[in-house]
């Protein structure tokens, strides 16, 4: 015949009668414990102290953004082909405009809209000027600079 001995029906008893052993000797197991850890064991178990922030930098990990009345919109083309809208103060993007690839030999801007595969498109109000812009070819004689001074002017900020 087979017993079955669930957990509704408690603990077994030998599981309460040694923790009772240990309930009733635990001054002596701290001693001995202690006394092996030449006093490691109680040191762990007491309360750490709060650290203290005199002469600590505490950062919360947000990105401080300095105060500014008003943003000094700017278009900007980096180095690896993007065109941003950023603030001229602080340095920090307002806008991703698009970027500048190359096909075909040529660097043309490609506006940052779902119809060109954009994950984040630029704002209807933002695209609905530049629009003309999109597929623009960059030349010796139209460069970088033109095309960010044409789209500071088409955005009302040039």
């Amino acid at each position: 015949m087979v017993t079955i001995v669930t957990k509704a029906q408690g603990p077994r008893p030998e599981d309460v009668r040694m923790r009772e052993i240990l309930r009733r000797n635990q001054g002596t197991i701290t001693r001995i414990a202690d006394h092996i850890t030449a006093g490691g064991y109680s040191a762990r178990k007491a309360p750490k102290p709060a650290p203290e922030a005199s002469g600590l930098i505490i950062s919360t990990g947000a990105a401080s953004r300095p105060d500014t009345t008003a943003a000094a919109p700017s278009v900007r083309i980096s180095v690896n082909g993007r065109v941003c809208l950023v603030d001229g103060n602080t340095g920090y993007q307002l806008h991703h405009l698009g970027t500048l690839q190359r096909r075909g030999g040529e660097e043309i801007f490609v506006l940052a809209t779902d119809a060109n595969g954009f994950i984040a498109p630029v704002a209807p109000e933002i695209a609905a000027p530049l629009g003309t812009l999109d597929g623009t070819r960059l030349s010796p004689s139209y460069g970088e600079d033109e095309l960010a001074a044409e789209i500071g002017v088409r955005l009302g900020i040039g």
